[in-house]
């Protein structure tokens, strides 16, 4: 049994479909969990709930923590540590292997331009912070509870279907409604993308290799350095509409975050996009001899079903 915490997200969707490669017992966990290969377990669960984390981890021998949270720092602060203290000891009592799937914002702004495993954890936001903390709590676990985990780590998301990535949100949807596309802080800077499908085979990968536990990983990421004006001109070209773009600058995000939740949880982050921002996968890569999708190809699936793609 293979199983998928917080299964309806930008990745647990695909990672579902690539898991029937090792495995014919997939079970899914959500507060309501839907199909994805037809027969699929489906187990409704609240992680903050330690009782129902227990149920939903019991039998199983690898467990996949892909789990998105509202983007507020107050719910961050509230619940990721509580969630992840419930996994780990379901995990130890269960005999399971854990992957948590993480993002970047533990390490250092100095580390932004050039990122890999190794790079300096110290972030400077709260949210960074907190991230940084459920890493913590993982490695000490390993080290003092005898839990077997490794960290799947990701740039910001974009790939087919998928509605909250930074992409499809500035870009892809605003010329789909004839309306001009924006950027944080500097489009003139390099900035990097994780394609789903890469990261969920990738992830699948590491879940079903025991030799790679214990470590961080970055999952696979193209090596090309795009810029924020490159993506938006790239997208509308293939999309045949003028690669129209203004600049949400920090001081408009100030203001607007005084009226916008969102925008203001936002603003924190802003430093990740007013310098150059590079993922770098080569561990990976060179560990399986992995190719990363590149950026025309998963742009063009990004946009095959959609009218307006060339």
């Amino acid at each position: 049994m293979q199983t998928i915490l917080g299964s309806g997200g930008a990745i647990g969707t695909p990672l579902a479909k690539v898991l029937k490669a090792y495995t014919s017992n997939i079970r899914l966990v959500a507060r309501n969990p839907r199909q994805v290969n037809g027969d699929d377990e489906l187990f409704p669960a609240d992680l903050t709930n330690r009782i129902q984390v227990d149920q939903a981890v019991a039998g199983s021998e690898v467990v996949y923590l892909t789990v998105g949270l509202e983007y507020n720092i107050k719910v961050w602060q509230r619940d990721w540590p509580l969630i992840m203290g419930h996994v780990i000891a379901a995990c130890v009592k269960h005999g399971a292997r854990l992957v948590f799937l993480d993002n970047v914002y533990m390490y250092a702004p100095g580390a932004i331009p050039h990122m890999t495993e190794s790079s300096p954890v110290a972030p400077s936001s709260r949210k960074g912070r907190v991230r940084a903390a459920l890493q913590d709590m993982v490695f000490r676990a390993v080290k003092e509870q005898g839990l077997q985990a490794l960290i799947a780590r990701s740039a910001d998301f974009y790939g087919p279907d998928v509605q909250n990535s930074p992409l499809e949100v500035t870009v892809f949807e605003k010329f789909r409604k004839g309306k001009k596309a924006f950027w944080e802080a500097d489009a003139g800077k390099i900035h990097s993308f994780t394609f789903t499908p890469d990261a969920a085979k990738a992830t699948a990968l590491l879940g079903n290799t025991p030799d790679a536990f214990g470590e961080v990983w970055h999952l696979p990421t193209s090596r090309e350095k795009l810029t924020g004006k490159d993506f938006i001109e790239r997208i509308a070209g293939a999309m045949n509409v003028a690669p129209r773009y203004y600049i949400l600058s920090k001081f408009m995000m100030s203001l607007a975050g005084l009226f916008v939740p969102l925008v203001k949880e936002l603003r924190e982050m802003a430093y990740q996009y007013d310098r150059d921002y590079f993922f770098d996968s080569s561990k990976f890569e060179q560990r399986f001899s992995w190719q990363p999708t590149s950026y025309a190809e998963g742009l063009r699936l990004c946009l095959q079903n959609d009218g307006r793609a060339s």
